[in-house]
């Protein structure tokens, strides 16, 4: 009896445990670490691709000029202010002179000063040359006259003398003379440069443009060099904009753009790549590159603004593509989840050229009409199960 008892309890456990086991199978099976992966599939398939680049950049001027005293004072008036259109030439302002003024008239008085010590020296070497004229010919016949015993050879030694002394006579009112032409050189070259000192103290625009900052005051002191105004050129205006490298094969100039100025509303404004800059950053892995405005926007835009920039790069041949999800790295291999009889396979693959749509070229690794995981649930190994859906949650349809 007590045998019987034990085994109707033993089967009274085991009809208990069994739908247990039954339903935690089925559960792992169907919702726990065994279930299958829910994924999203897709097929390899011929497009055309047309690449293009999308950039964040600012804009600039490409000729912007600051203009600033060449020597330290303070600044005296300012006529423009900033958005003023100027001309080239057109005074925008003057630095105070202090006693510029003052030492320009003390270096013309100079000047004119120099000038009659000159003249007053001409008329010395005039004088000097008609002594030296007057002595040499006195010599002259004094040298006869000693011929003719009717003067003494003391008499005509005298004369050579006297003829010496007015060459020499001669000779100091040519080196005064020299001096004095020195001299007038060397105060007019200091008078000169002081003008151009002076004249430097009035704030010319260089050329035509537009005012974007006063960077001082009437009043302030500013150094030698230090910008009071700075102005652009309103045509020169380009976006300074940086692509990742990986992207840019094929950027080059000439190519179209399409500038999204954030302070237009998004409305496009259509331009062309100016030119690539030959050094990257290497920081940032970015490619910097200029590009211009097909026509200047109106309103201007700031300078410093942020734009969107997208270049269209040659088109590339119809061939294999898939959606840039697809792709993946795994254990350092670029490939995809290739579905093969139900099972998964990783199968590696070199791509090429990718487009703003999201697609990407299939240089190798697969053939057309291959089903391939797009998104999901999890990270996937080749020993997960998968089902297929339409849809997973959270990803936009």
């Amino acid at each position: 009896m007590k045998r019987f008892h034990v085994q109707g309890r033993t089967l009274a456990m085991i009809a208990v445990l069994a739908p247990l086991l039954i339903l935690f199978v089925y559960v792992a099976l169907r919702s726990g670490p065994m279930a299958p992966v829910p994924v999203t599939v897709t097929t390899v398939e011929d497009h055309a691709i047309q690449p293009a680049l999308f950039g964040i950049g600012t804009v600039e001027s490409r000729y912007t000029y600051r203009i600033g005293p060449t020597l330290a004072g303070r600044v005296k008036r300012l006529d423009v202010d900033v958005g003023d259109t100027v001309r080239a030439g057109q005074v925008l302002g003057e630095m105070d002179p202090v006693d510029l003024d003052d030492r320009v008239a003390a270096l013309d008085a100079a000047l004119k000063r120099a000038a009659a010590q000159v003249v007053a020296a001409e008329a010395q070497i005039r004088d000097a040359e008609a002594r030296k004229t007057y002595a040499g010919t006195q010599a002259h016949r004094y040298k006869e006259l000693l011929q003719a015993r009717t003067v003494s050879e003391e008499s005509l030694d005298a004369k050579q003398q006297e003829q010496q002394v007015s060459e020499a006579g001669l000779a100091s009112a040519q080196a005064n003379l020299e001096a004095a032409r020195q001299e007038r050189t060397r105060i007019g070259a200091e008078l000169a440069a002081l003008t151009k000192q002076r004249a430097n103290l009035r704030l010319i625009a260089p050329a035509d443009g537009l005012v974007v900052t006063r960077d001082a005051e009437p009043g302030t002191t500013v150094v030698a060099g230090q910008p009071v105004i700075e102005a652009v050129d309103p045509g020169s205006l380009w976006i300074n904009v940086r692509f990742d490298q990986a992207s840019a094969s094929g950027l080059r100039a000439g190519l179209p753009g399409h500038i999204v100025l954030r302070s237009q509303g998004g409305q496009d404004v259509a331009g062309r790549v100016l030119r690539v800059e030959p050094l990257a950053d290497s920081v940032t892995e970015e490619i910097l590159a200029k590009v211009a405005f097909d026509s200047v926007p109106e309103p201007l835009p700031p300078i410093g603004e942020l734009a969107e920039v997208t270049v269209a790069l040659p088109a590339r041949p119809t061939g294999s593509t898939l959606p840039n999800a697809c792709v993946l790295r795994v254990n350092g291999h670029l490939g995809v989840w290739r579905i093969e009889d139900g099972t998964l396979r990783f199968s590696p693959v070199t791509v090429g050229a990718r487009d703003l749509d999201g697609r990407i070229q299939i240089l190798d690794g697969l053939k057309p009409h291959d089903r391939v995981v797009v998104h999901s649930r999890r990270a996937l190994t080749a020993r997960d199960r998968i089902q297929i859906a339409d849809h997973l949650y959270g990803e936009p349809r």
